[in-house]
This record gives C-alpha cells, sequence and structure tokens, in this order.
C-alpha cells in the first residue's frame, strides 16, 4: 500500500493509532513509512552510525507494535517517536562511553530534526512534577535536591544528617515510583533519569 493511499485510509492521528491498537498491520507499515527517515536522521544526526541508527528505528517500530494495545499517546505520534528515538540514542551512548564526543550539542543535534519534542517534553515534565508531589516527604525531598539542585549523594546525606545509603535507597525508590506514575510514558521515563544523570 502506498503512503497516500495510507494517508487517504487513515485520515486522522487518532484513527491510526485505533487501527494499530487492533493489530493493523498496515497502520504499522503507514507509521514505518512516514516516520522511518526522519527518525533515522534524527538518530544518524547525533551517532554517525548507520548500522546502529538502523538498529535503534528497528527496536522502536518493533516496540510500538508490541505495545500496541496498551499505548495511550496524550501528545502527538511524532513526538512520541521522536522521544523514543532520543531515548534509544541516549542508551547507546551510554554503552559506548570511550566516544565523548557524542555528547557535544545534543539537544542542538536533537531539535532540528523533532520539532514537536518541546511539547512533548513539556507534557512529560508536567506529569514528572505532579508524580514527583506524590512521593512521600523524605523521598520527595531526596529527590529534588539530587535532580532540581544537583546534589551529589554525599552533599545530600550531609545536608539532611543521613547516611549516603539512605540517600541512594530513597533515590531508587523515587524513581521506581515515579516510573510506575508516569505509565504509559514509560519508554521514555528512563530518557529523563539518563538526562539527569550526564
Amino acid at each position: 500500500m502506498s503512503l497516500l493511499r495510507s494517508e487517504q485510509l487513515y485520515e486522522n492521528e487518532k484513527e491510526l493509532l485505533l487501527s494499530l491498537s487492533k493489530g493493523d498491520e498496515d497502520a504499522l507499515k503507514f507509521i514505518y513509512q512516514k516516520y522511518w527517515q526522519r527518525l533515522f536522521l534524527s538518530a544518524y544526526n547525533v551517532l554517525k552510525d548507520k548500522e546502529g541508527c538502523e538498529d535503534i528505528i528497528q527496536e522502536i517500530i518493533i516496540k510500538l507494535w508490541q505495545k500496541r494495545e496498551s499505548l495511550h499517546i496524550t501528545a502527538s505520534l511524532s513526538a512520541y517517536l521522536f522521544a523514543a528515538t532520543r531515548y534509544q540514542v541516549f542508551h547507546f551512548i551510554r554503552k559506548s562511553p570511550g566516544r565523548p564526543e557524542l555528547l557535544e550539542n545534543l539537544e542542538e543535534r536533537f531539535s532540528n530534526n523533532a520539532p514537536d519534542m518541546p511539547l512533548y517534553t513539556k507534557d512529560l515534565q508536567t506529569r514528572i512534577n505532579r508524580a514527583v508531589e506524590t512521593l512521600p516527604e523524605k523521598c520527595r525531598a531526596i529527590y529534588k535536591l539530587s535532580r532540581e539542585q544537583h546534589m551529589t549523594y554525599k552533599a545530600i546525606a550531609v545536608h539532611l544528617q543521613i547516611s549516603d545509603k539512605t540517600v541512594e535507597n530513597q533515590l531508587s525508590i523515587a524513581l521506581k515510583k515515579l516510573q510506575q506514575a508516569l505509565g504509559d510514558f514509560i519508554l521514555i521515563a528512563p530518557f529523563i533519569v539518563l538526562v539527569n544523570r550526564l
């Protein structure tokens, strides 16, 4: 089925995602044809690794199909796919510690190919902020000192007069609770964690 004919068949994104959730393989093919090149270029613009980028996009499409029945996208599909690409690229970078040049000007290189990303990131950040406010008081305080004030485990321990291990445990609890609270954003949640730890 051609891309033009598919665009006529799936009149809007809601219809497309509904068809995908029902196991419509043509809907998946349409998404692949429509977004593959842009997603690939977004990843390649950062990694400069053709094979690695092809693997990343393939993995994203496979996960999209595997999660199709539970998928709930509140922003655009484009933003969701670019966010997924971002996460996979960061994952690739973390597995390539011998290539520090990959970290240079990341935001600029990503934003050139992901116009919907600011909207999606804003939505994700709002959800994270809400989830943070539901954390137990001590856990929330430690999380905020770590992520918002960028304090080290040791500095937090001294500031709150607790052990380094307590800080580590509380942060681990906070991140697990946040990932649970994010629900359908679970694919992107680790991306935020990676950014904060770089």
